[in-house]
């Protein structure tokens, strides 16, 4: 089925609430630090804005925190250092704040104690995966968009000339997977857990090219079948035998269905974790990949999500798409600070300055300040722009719903939940410029296990009903 980007506005109507159907339960909201970490790693205001739930004030604006507590760590290809006599080959196209700094330096030695490593660099990135973890941030993922660049074919971590040839060379799967190993183990000996290691990023797509503009490689599914068991094998020889595998960050849904049924039951069985980015939109076989990896018995994730629309509603339309259909347990946002539209706050990161919030920063605010670790995801096929969920320690009920073009009252029909003395506090956003911005209020009532609101064109709204009891738990 192809999927609407943003449901088809309609009259008055009403949301029934049913809690006996249970669907998972929520693991983590997180964002990935590269390139912006690069940048502003060592701001403790911007920690607070993403990882806290505090108020924070960012060029004179008070911000919700957002209380993200998952952080992706990237481990970079870049260094200009010298290897047999070779340089990296760095494409003109990709600017230096894209450019992660590798830990491994050259293949002189393997032994991460050596001069071969130098575990000073990527210090910002460093530094802000500290004040995640500090701030409450307790998943960590680590992931690669390049394996470091002397191992690649021709010396360019941005890429093939191609984009659609391996960049990896043969001889250096092993390598790659070591690699990763080792930033493993060297983060947890600082008391840094990486809950699952990514060898992988988009890497069946054809844009990581020698003249791109950043940090990229293509490894095709057979090639992801073959490096996949080394990093097992180099995990658990360094005693990280708890540490999980994630793969294969795929850019899209339906590429990340291929990849995964192309590989063979041994290859799975490697595997803990499917992680999927979610730029295919509003298209795309959601649920065809979630009955695949869910008969696997695997965690779905999805890792990576980002578009150009400042105002959040294309945010708003295709995270409710992946609740509703992907059944992911945690969701990363891309870029929290970048070109406006792109990011939740505007940053020239070339010249490191910050500059407008984006309506697009409340509008996520209304998912991950709510929908927090622990809750139960209720299924929502009756209503696809209402994302319900429930926290059980606290006895409330969590409804967001988006309205999109028209303004329209909406009632939540509640007749089939238990209620005690229910109480409601609301916040409402306007996606657009303008008008309330995560504003709080206090005005609706409960009669007959019913209530209705106004929502205004391009309104989203998020309810918490403390009170409410008797919904349904997750069956395992």
């Amino acid at each position: 089925i192809a999927l609407a980007c943003i449901s088809a506005a309609r009259a008055d109507y009403t949301v029934v609430v049913d809690p006996s159907k249970a669907v998972n339960v929520w693991e983590a909201w997180g964002c990935s630090l590269a390139w912006w970490a690069n940048v502003y790693g060592s701001r403790a205001d911007l920690a607070d804005a993403f990882f806290s739930l505090k108020t924070v004030t960012i060029n004179g604006t008070a911000l919700p925190g957002l209380g993200l507590n998952m952080a992706r760590y990237n481990a970079g290809g870049c260094s200009w250092n010298t290897v047999g006599g070779d340089k990296m080959v760095a494409s003109p196209n990709i600017p230096p704040f894209k450019q992660i700094e590798s830990f491994w330096l050259d293949p002189a030695s393997r032994d991460p104690a050596s001069g071969s490593f130098n575990w000073s660099k990527d210090a910002n990135q460093q530094v802000m995966v500290r004040l995640a973890v500090a701030r409450g941030a307790n998943i960590l993922q680590l992931f690669s968009n390049s394996p470091p660049w002397w191992m690649c074919v021709n010396h360019n971590p941005s890429g093939s000339p191609s984009g659609v040839t391996d960049n990896l060379q043969s001889s250096q799967y092993d390598t790659h997977a070591a690699y990763m190993a080792s930033v493993a183990a060297h983060f947890e000996k600082q008391g840094i857990h990486f809950d699952t290691v990514e060898l992988f990023n988009e890497p069946s797509s054809g844009w990581w090219k020698a003249d791109g503009t950043q940090e990229g490689c293509h490894f095709d599914a057979r090639t992801q079948a073959s490096v996949l068991p080394y990093l097992r094998r180099e995990l658990d020889a360094l005693g990280l035998t708890k540490t999980r595998i994630a793969a294969s960050d795929e850019t899209a849904y339906d590429l990340a269905l291929s990849t995964w049924n192309s590989f063979s039951s041994d290859v799975k069985a490697l595997v803990d974790m499917v992680t999927v980015h979610g730029y295919q939109y509003g298209g795309g076989r959601r649920d065809l990949l979630y009955n695949a990896v869910s008969a696997d018995h695997k965690t779905l994730y999805n890792s990576e999500y980002g578009e150009g629309d400042a105002t959040g509603e294309q945010l708003a339309s295709n995270l409710n798409l992946d609740i509703r259909w992907l059944h992911p347990t945690a969701w990363n946002y891309w870029q929290p600070l970048d070109i406006y539209g792109w990011g939740l706050i505007e940053a020239d990161l070339p010249r490191a300055t910050i500059g407008r919030i984006a309506p697009k920063y409340y509008v996520l605010a209304h998912y991950t300040r709510h929908v927090r670790p622990g809750c139960t995801i209720l299924d929502n096929s009756n209503d696809g722009n209402t994302v319900m969920a429930y926290s059980h320690a606290a006895n409330t009920l969590v409804l967001i719903t988006t309205n999109y073009n028209n303004a329209q009252r909406i009632t939540f029909d509640l007749s089939a939940a238990s209620l005690s003395q229910p109480r409601v506090t609301r916040w409402s956003t306007i996606m657009q410029d303008g008008g309330d911005k995560y504003v709080q209020y206090k005005d609706v009532t409960v009669a007959d296990h019913k209530f209705s609101v106004d929502f205004a064109a391009h309104n989203i709204q998020t309810f918490e009903i403390v009170g409410v009891t008797h919904l349904a738990h997750v069956r395992t």
